[in-house]
This record gives C-alpha cells, sequence and structure tokens, in this order.
C-alpha cells in the first residue's frame, strides 16, 4: 500500500516517549495513549454493566421474583441500558479502535485536534461520575429509554441526574465525530484518495457523520425532560398541553441512528479482519464503501418502526415499515461481499478471524430477525416481548462485541508490541459464540410464545427457556473475562511482536510495534489500494 515497507523511525514508542507518570498520561495529547485511556474506561463500565446483567438472569432463573423486588429489578435493567448503550457500545469502537488507528491508517502523525481528542476523554469520564452518582443515590426505574410521562411526571427516582450523564457523554461523541471527520478529510497521506481508505476508515467516517447529526437531538431531548420536570412546562405532559409521543420520535429518531453508531464501526472492523484472515482483496469494495454511507442516510428515515404500536398514523406504519426493509438492503450487500471475499481464500483460522466470522453469523441472525420486526403486523405481536430483546442483543452484544474485541485480538501486537496466547484467544471466541446463542437465542422463542419483557416475575411454563438462558449467560460471562485474562498476562510475559504479525496490508502495519509517537519518521506515499493480498 506504500511505498515503504517499513517505517523505521528512531522516536522511542508511544508507550515511553511521553512519560510514564500519571500526569503523563492524563495530559497526553497523543492519540494513541487517548486510546488506551479511552480503553480503560470502556472495559471498566463493560463489566459494571455486566454486573447488573448477571444480577437479571440470576432473577429471571426463577419465575417467582425472590431475588430483587420489583422497583429494585427496574433499576437494575434501567442501569444496565444506561451504561451497556452510552458508556460502551455507542463509544466502544470509535474512540478506542477509532482513536488508535485512523491516523495511522491514513498516514497521519495525530488526530486534527489533538487537545479536542483529549477534553472528550474528560467529558466521558465527567458522564460516568453522574451516572455512578445515580447509582449511589439509589438508581432511576424508567428503563434505559426514559419514555414519558413516566420519566417526566411520575417517577421519583433520579431521572436528571441519569440525563444529565447521559447527556454529558453525548457531547463527548459529538466531538470525537468532528475530529474524524477532519482527520479524515484533511490529513490524508500522498496518494490516499478516498477509494485507497480501509474499509474501516470509511465506517468511521459514516459513523461519525451520524454521531454529529443525530446525538444533538438527544442531548435537546433529555435536556427537555430535565426542563419539564423542573419547571413544570408542558412539553410531554398532556395536562399542559403537551405530546408524551413528542419524546418518542425525538427519542428514536436520535437512538435508531445510534445503532448504526454501534454497528457500523463493528462492519469496519469485520472487513478488515476477514479481508486479512483470508488473504483477499474484499469483494467489492466500492459497493462495501457506498452501502455504509448509505446505511448512515437511510437510518434516519426509520425511527417511526418503534412506534408501530404508539398510535401513530397506519399510513405513516406503512411507510416507515418500508423504509425499515429498504435499510435491510446495503447490510445484505455488506453481508454478501464478506461471504464472497472468503471465496477460494486461503483461510486461517487465527482468534482475530474467528471473532470476525462470529461477528457475521450473529449480525446475520440479529438482522433477518429485524425483518419479522420491520412488518408492521408481525410487530404488533412481538414488541415488548423478548423476542425484541433477543434481537436487539444479537445485533449491538453478539455482532458489535464480536467485532470489538476482534479488533482489539488483530490490532493488539501492533498496540502493545506483545503476543497473547493464541489457543486461548481461540478457545474464548468459540466459547463466546456457544454462550451468546445459548443465553439469546431462548429469548427469541420465549417472545415468540408470549413473555413480556421487563418483568421480574413471570409464568412458570416460561422458567425452561429463561433457565437455559441464564445457563448461557454464566458461560459469556467466563467468556467475556477470559480475554482480559490473558491479554492482561501477555503485557508482561507475552512474546514480543514483530512490526506485522498478521502479514496484514495497510499503513499501520508500515511502523514498529509499538508505534513511535509519531507513527512515521517520513510521511507515507500511497500507490495502492488497501487490501492488495499476493499471498
Amino acid at each position: 500500500m506504500s511505498g515503504t515497507d517499513l517505517n523505521v523511525s528512531m522516536e522511542p514508542s508511544y508507550l515511553v516517549s511521553g512519560g510514564n507518570t500519571l500526569w503523563s498520561w492524563l495530559s497526553t495529547h497523543d492519540h494513541k495513549r487517548i486510546a488506551i485511556l479511552y480503553a480503560l474506561g470502556i472495559t471498566f463500565f463493560f463489566f459494571l454493566g455486566g454486573a447488573a446483567a448477571v444480577m437479571i438472569r440470576l432473577e429471571l432463573a426463577t419465575p417467582a421474583g425472590d431475588l430483587m423486588t420489583a422497583e429494585t429489578y427496574n433499576k437494575t435493567f434501567t442501569f444496565h441500558g444506561i451504561v451497556m448503550v452510552w458508556f460502551f457500545l455507542v463509544p466502544s469502537i470509535p474512540t478506542t479502535l477509532g482513536n488508535f488507528l485512523v491516523p495511522m491508517m491514513i498516514g497521519a502523525r495525530d488526530m486534527a485536534f489533538p487537545r479536542l481528542n483529549l477534553f472528550s476523554w474528560y467529558l466521558y469520564m465527567a458522564a460516568g461520575v453522574f451516572t455512578i452518582a445515580m447509582l449511589l443515590l439509589g438508581g432511576v426505574d424508567t428503563g434505559w429509554t426514559f419514555y414519558t410521562p413516566f420519566s417526566t411526571m411520575f417517577s421519583n427516582t433520579h431521572v436528571i441526574l441519569a440525563a444529565v450523564g447521559v447527556f454529558v457523554v453525548g457531547f463527548s461523541s459529538i466531538l470525537t465525530g468532528i475530529n474524524i471527520l477532519v482527520t479524515v478529510h484533511s490529513l490524508r497521506a500522498p496518494g490516499m484518495h478516498w477509494f485507497r481508505l480501509p474499509l474501516f476508515v470509511w465506517a468511521m467516517y459514516a459513523t461519525s457523520v451520524v454521531m454529529v447529526l443525530a446525538t444533538p437531538v438527544l442531548a435537546m431531548t433529555l435536556a427537555l425532560i430535565a426542563l419539564e420536570r423542573l419547571a413544570g412546562i408542558g412539553i410531554f405532559d398532556p395536562a399542559l398541553g403537551g405530546d408524551p409521543l413528542l419524546f418518542q420520535h425525538f427519542f428514536w429518531f436520535y437512538s435508531h441512528p445510534a445503532v448504526y453508531i454501534m454497528v457500523l464501526p463493528a462492519m469496519g472492523v469485520a472487513s478488515e479482519l476477514i479481508s486479512m484472515g483470508a488473504r483477499q482483496k474484499i469483494f467489492g469494495y466500492r459497493f462495501m464503501t457506498w452501502s455504509m454511507l448509505a446505511i448512515a442516510v437511510i437510518g434516519f428515515m426509520v425511527w417511526g418502526h418503534h412506534m408501530f404500536v404508539a398510535g401513530q398514523s397506519m399510513y405513516a406504519s406503512m411507510v416507515f415499515s418500508i423504509l425499515s426493509f429498504v435499510v435491510a438492503v446495503p447490510s445484505a450487500i455488506k453481508v454478501f461481499n464478506w461471504v464472497s471475499t472468503l471465496y477460494k481464500g486461503q483461510i486461517d483460522f487465527h482468534a482475530p478471524m474467528l471473532y470476525g466470522l462470529g461477528f457475521v453469523g450473529l449480525f446475520m441472525l440479529g438482522g433477518l430477525t429485524g425483518l419479522f420486526l420491520a412488518a408492521t403486523a408481525l410487530d404488533v405481536n412481538l414488541t415488548d416481548t423478548y423476542f425484541v430483546v433477543s434481537h436487539f442483543h444479537y445485533i449491538m452484544v453478539g455482532g458489535s462485541v464480536m467485532a470489538y474485541l476482534g479488533g482489539i485480538h488483530y490490532w493488539w501486537p501492533k498496540i502493545t508490541g506483545r503476543l497473547y496466547s493464541e489457543w486461548m484467544a481461540r478457545f474464548a471466541a468459540i466459547l463466546m459464540f456457544f454462550g451468546f446463542n445459548l443465553t439469546f437465542f431462548p429469548q427469541y422463542l420465549l417472545g415468540y410464545l408470549g413473555m413480556p419483557r421487563r418483568y421480574h416475575e413471570y409464568l412458570p411454563k416460561y422458567q425452561a427457556l429463561n433457565v437455559l438462558s441464564s445457563a448461557g449467560a454464566s458461560i459469556l460471562a467466563v467468556a467475556y473475562l477470559l480475554p482480559l485474562a490473558y491479554l492482561g498476562w501477555s503485557l508482561f510475559y507475552g512474546r514480543k511482536a514483530g512490526p506485522n504479525p498478521f502479514r496484514a496490508t495497510g499503513l499501520e502495519w508500515t511502523t514498529p510495534s509499538p508505534p513511535p509517537t509519531h507513527n512515521f519518521a517520513v510521511t507515507p506515499v500511497v500507490t495502492e489500494g488497501p487490501y492488495e493480498y499476493r499471498s
């Protein structure tokens, strides 16, 4: 991809050159160090939200509500949703892998706005403080969607504190999006024209567009909730001339595009993993780029499929249903192209490839069940059941988390300069795929049979499937803890990695592992596309 196979620099690695004091990390402007800071915060919140998920599955192992009261259960799944959506899934890939890799992939020395990059991390951590304070003071019971009129008129929990946490973390996302957009537009190396960009960079670009355009709507909506609770202004309260459904329109206008904030980066990671694992060019590169942009654009037009039972016009529901089927087309193009890339490839089933294949399988199953929910007649029966819970988790957790961990394993040697245990990584990937399906596939059946979500008690006839789901969750918990163990071990005892242990293409692999502070000794000149595998 570059005229220089190994951009050797006498400059020490980013892990050393900035100093190793706490202040040197907290005041850094190096995009790679900021990515590490984000990774630490995101890992903390992942396991905090995961602890709430464990409590939920323990409660649902038996039909009677014998572990938690209804109020505590409501607060538990609300906290789980808030933390996992806004403090893990939305920022996970853009702020860690995106921050670390985008400048290196385009031949830049850093992000366009290094200080703004650091400030976005401080906003993220400040938002986390508000959210943890909300938990310590008693929690919030509205659900992660903050639906009115409950969140404005009836809930006596800490709604405003939770809303402030999400409000602040939203601005962190906006700043990250702006930084990535400007970096990709203005700092590409000579010869790096748009259709020589790696698909991961395209995914981050499309995601950043959605971040910048959609997140302000969420911020405005949460500010209106706080204003109504504090000042009694009738925005959503019908007794004061407000409209409760207005909140749903605002919220889902952001939150459906937010689904693509979570899954588009995962698609970018999967594209890199599958091309490298098959040692072939991505099939239909331009179709892949345009399909990413199409998903980002059409994603703004389908929010109403969350409101088929909310009383909106039958004609509006019909339009949203059609558009929901339309947005599945570019996703289907991507799955077709990933599978076609594998055709006649020299496939190596190392850990990153297993995670990439796991992403494709889980995303495909989640996407197919999304077509069920796009059909109005079916959605009326399935909405607010565990079918929706399972569909959401297949896309967001099965898909995005598999891709995130696949990316971590793929670029771990580049980030740390160390190799991990390959057999343990493969075992964790297989265990995760198995544990995930055992956890969430029974929930499709529960939803089909009519079990409603968000209840801590249920009819005894649903217990067998719930026990399977809880058993799968225990396996999934082990699969998530394993990478924490062996990746942590590799930092101290792992073998040193060369500059390109996977024999991959891309500018990031032309630098030493770990990279120097300013990435490249000499600005590279790009002469070919991103996936020119020759062996």
